[in-house]
């Protein structure tokens, strides 16, 4: 936006003028400056945020040039830059007819609108603007215009907008980012992967671009890619924590946890000791059934955050796998005080509470976990069970408000097709289990996980041969 060259702020003259100004202002008096000198001044304070002192330059200069619109663009920056957008864009409106078509007036009126949240008027200006650019100053106007585009929710727009930047100039790195960034927000991660990869065929040494593309890769859950972008975003850059960090996490996908450990280690080599990352660590010993080990990890977790829930909730995982529910249950309803809101906690509450024999207390931690999520299947077939040992009846109702309630289409109507069954309503059993057959196939195939006795009753067999035939 400004047409000053380094160069210029080095001469000593340019120096001179700034102390004789700053001096003019301490001392309240009133000099003389020609209007280039001001200019370069005036660009020094906006480039260093200095708007007290950009704002009483630009008035100096304007009491001294009055016409000068260069100085009213100036000073509508300076307001903007203090948060004094309406007065800004005031002083915008007064000129607008001697520069409309002035590229840096265009710019200007772009930003005021973009900081006032008109997108709408903010993409209308940096148009015009970008009709009006050529060389590199396009390459910012084209990204400004797209994070416009991105705040109306017309990735469609940014997209196009960044297909011609990066056409123009595959090295625009800003760009590149923003584009492949709208193709994930649409869902398209294929296209955002193609960003990156186009990039790094000028680019090959950015490790960011490396990183986003392992980024982009994890997103499309295709995880040995993720690691391989990753290990080359290191390769450039071995101290770059986040890619560790990532590549731990790939690793734990592809269940490589003891590389995933070494680099979650890493991390902590160069960041030093985190409570959350020590936990991971715990965590990939517990998949490692590396009990002792994940136990440390944990206790070394809550000791670094004592506030941090999952490695309480991880110690009593582990405890309980050892056999050891009486203890266990102790850590385990710790996490559930320090993160009340979450239902997979209260899961493993009532599991563990059903472990030592307080089936009430069971039942109360699956209430509460599907009063914040009655949609969870998982939970809700535990919690059916348990109250369906007490009472065949009273778990058949509960199970068929849920289904209707939350419109669940999953394992939980196996569970419905058992207890009809057990109830003696076999033909609505076989009348549900049909309906899943034809309408939900892949769930129909699990049956036998859910009601066992089924392999035993010829109806059902004959059902769920239906499904083979599809």
């Amino acid at each position: 936006m400004f047409d000053s060259e380094e160069e210029e702020y080095r001469d000593s003259a340019f120096y001179d003028d700034l102390e004789r100004f700053e001096t003019m202002i301490k001392n309240g008096s009133s000099e003389f400056f020609d209007s280039d000198r001001l200019e370069m001044m005036l660009d020094h304070f906006i480039m260093n945020n200095q708007y007290r002192k950009a704002l009483a330059c630009v008035d100096h200069a304007l009491y001294h040039f009055p016409m000068n619109t260069t100085f009213k663009i100036r000073k509508a920056q300076v307001l903007s830059g203090g948060g004094k957008l309406n007065e800004a864009l005031n002083l915008l409106l007064e000129v607008e007819r001697f520069v409309q078509e002035d590229q840096e007036y265009l710019l200007t009126r772009a930003s005021v609108h973009s900081q006032l949240r008109d997108s709408k008027s903010a993409v209308r200006y940096f148009e015009k603007a970008l009709a009006q650019s050529s060389g590199e100053e396009r390459d910012e106007i084209y990204v400004d215009l797209s994070f416009e585009y991105q705040a109306l929710d017309d990735y469609d727009s940014a997209i196009r907008i960044l297909t011609e930047a990066v056409s123009e100039n595959p090295e625009n790195e800003s760009a590149v980012y923003e584009l492949a960034y709208c193709y994930d927000q649409k869902g398209d991660i294929e296209e955002a992967v193609k960003c990156y990869e186009v990039y790094l065929d000028f680019n090959p040494y950015s490790f960011t671009t490396w990183y986003n593309l392992g980024n982009a890769y994890s997103k499309a859950e295709n995880y040995e890619k993720a690691a391989w972008a990753y290990d080359y975003s290191i390769l450039i850059n071995d101290n770059f924590t986040s890619a560790y960090f990532n590549l731990a996490n790939a690793y734990v996908s592809l269940n490589k946890f003891r590389m995933a450990i070494e680099c979650f280690e890493k991390c902590m080599e160069l960041d030093g000791e985190d409570a959350v990352i020590v936990n991971y660590i715990a965590e990939a010993y517990e998949q490692l059934e590396e009990y002792d080990l994940a136990l440390h990890y944990y206790r070394l977790s809550r000791e670094l955050s004592p506030e941090l829930p999952e490695p309480w909730l991880g110690t009593g995982i582990v405890l309980d796998l050892q056999g050891k529910e009486n203890e266990a249950i102790h850590f385990i309803r710790k996490a559930v005080e320090l993160e009340p809101n979450n239902p997979d906690y209260f899961h493993v509450l009532g599991g563990c509470e059903l472990k030592v024999g307080d089936l009430e207390a069971a039942e109360v931690a699956y209430s509460k976990g599907l009063a914040l999520d009655p949609s969870n299947e998982d939970l809700l077939i535990d919690y059916i069970k348990l109250v369906a040992v007490n009472d065949l009846e009273t778990g058949v109702e509960r199970l068929e408000q849920f289904i209707t309630e939350n419109q669940l289409e999953g394992v939980s109507k196996l569970l419905l097709v058992k207890l009809y069954w057990m109830v003696g309503k076999q033909s609505d059993a076989l009348l549900l289990f049909k309906d899943l057959v034809f309408l939900r196939p892949n769930v129909a195939k699990k049956l036998f996980l859910h009601f066992e006795e089924a392999e035993m009753i010829p109806q059902f067999i004959q059902l769920y041969e239906l499904i083979e035939e599809k």
